[in-house]
């Protein structure tokens, strides 16, 4: 190989993906399982709501499937954490994951009795949303047991990559079934796909050992309760952080105010009068993710984490209202696409900042504030554009919160500059360093490194 070759594969290596966590056996199996699993489930995010739709034909009710979603993660997050930080996690895994099963079954039955009832919708996304919220926390808590430490944002970084591909490659496929049949026979195929993938989950969760968290090193001994106390302690703690708490109330803005996912079954009706579209709307910011992730190695070398968190997060709001303006498919698809790479930027920042500062006695009731933020913003934000929608117009809707999203995270960001003065650490021991607010920065306890992780899901 010649210099020019060699210095072209060390290139390619910096800015590729990290895939060295595949190599660890329990890792693997169960990001495979968590992958095919995640591509089922996007079969049923893109019926629901397209069932909904077809129910009402109201933008608003689609709006209510959010409020569904959201007012049990606000609840079964914050608990489902705490669980995580009491119990074996494998078997908290385990019993959501049966819950999340049963809910999809409950969708597959009401589609093939023709049950069409909008309320019954909401109620089996509502039992859907507390099973997520039992098993997300503990899903994220285990990582750094099942990768050495200085993997753990690579495989971070992995997750949310082949969860952005899953959202890709899933909403087409689903557009496809919605595109050639009718929505009473598609609808049944899809939320019978979602019920069958989803078994690989179980099984990879089946095939992990046990998971317990590890003791308070400042405890008694006696074992950690799961109790109101126990999440108001992860409340205390996150409150002596406000870079995290900054990271977590931008992205509360972006989502909240400017996700259109609510506005695509109206928008592709209004616009595109055709079937299909609206798995292409579904698919297009995963396309930007995924893109972004595949290409997320300069992200780890990026000092000034703040600030690219902050500039992230303004770049969604702004690609987001000019895709509110395209009526041309292509363009709004390769906007919308750029606001997700924009959010895969925005959620490995903020993910590194939580992981690598978090103990792991905290992982699990921090992870479940995570999933409220993270899963929760987007359900509200479902409420917001089909609520604006209703009283002005759906493509007011999308500009409207995209521009207010973009202003006010700059506002914030300016008004509290904690998060705009965070760097991430230079290896200094195995202590915490110090960023330039005074916050500790993102060192780990291996002597401390400043490298892509990932957060969760736009699911």
């Amino acid at each position: 190989m010649t210099a020019a070759q060699q210095a072209r594969s060390r290139g390619a290596r910096r800015w590729a993906i990290d895939l060295r966590p595949l190599r660890v056996t329990d890792y693997r199996r169960i990001w495979l399982g968590n992958g095919i699993a995640t591509f089922g489930f996007q079969f049923t995010a893109v019926a629901v709501p397209v069932e909904m739709y077809a129910l009402t034909r109201d933008s608003f009710w689609v709006g209510l499937l959010g409020v569904a979603g959201f007012l049990p993660l606000l609840v079964f997050g914050l608990w489902g954490g705490a669980v995580a930080d009491a119990r074996d996690r494998r078997a908290v895994l385990l019993g959501g994951s049966v819950l999340l099963w049963a809910s999809t079954l409950g969708l597959l039955a009401q589609a093939l009795l023709r049950v069409g009832s909008p309320v019954l919708l909401l109620v089996l996304v509502a039992l859907q949303s507390v099973a997520f919220a039992i098993t997300s926390p503990a899903r994220s808590a285990i990582l750094p047991k099942l990768v050495p430490k200085h993997l753990v944002p690579a495989a971070s970084t992995l997750n949310y990559t082949t969860f952005t591909a899953a959202s890709v490659v899933g909403p087409l496929a689903a557009g496809l079934i919605f595109a050639s049949w009718n929505t009473d026979v598609g609808l049944p195929i899809a939320y019978a796909v979602d019920a069958v993938l989803f078994t690989v989950s179980l099984w990879a969760t089946l095939r992990l050992p046990s998971l317990p968290p590890e003791p308070d090193p400042e405890g008694d001994g006696t074992p950690r309760r799961a109790g109101l106390a126990s999440v108001v302690d992860g409340f205390r703690y996150l409150a002596t952080t406000p870079v995290l708490l900054l990271s977590f109330g931008v992205d509360l803005i972006a989502m909240i105010l400017a996700m259109p996912r609510a506005l695509f079954p109206e928008i592709a009706h209004e616009r595109f009068d055709g079937a299909g579209a609206v798995g292409w709307l579904y698919a297009a910011i995963a396309i930007g993710s995924m893109l972004g992730g595949l290409t997320s190695g300069w992200i780890g070398r990026l000092r000034r984490q703040g600030l690219g968190l902050v500039l992230a997060v303004v770049g969604w709001g702004v690609a987001i209202a000019a895709a509110g303006f395209a009526h041309q498919l292509w363009l709004m698809v390769l906007l919308l696409g750029v606001a997700g790479a924009a959010d895969l930027v925005s959620a490995v920042l903020r993910q590194t900042m939580l992981l690598v500062y978090a103990p792991d006695r905290m992982r699990g009731r921090l992870q479940g504030v995570n999933t409220v933020v993270v899963a929760g913003g987007p359900r509200l934000g479902d409420l917001r554009a089909g609520a604006t929608a209703a009283a002005f117009g759906g493509g007011v809707a999308w500009v409207a919160g995209g521009v207010a999203s973009a202003v006010l995270v700059v506002v914030l960001a300016v008004a509290f500059p904690a998060l705009l003065r965070y760097r991430a650490a230079t290896p200094a021991g195995p202590d915490r360093a110090k960023g330039g607010d005074g916050e500790p920065a993102a060192a780990a306890a291996d002597g401390g490194r400043a490298t892509t992780a990932s957060g969760g899901d736009r699911e």
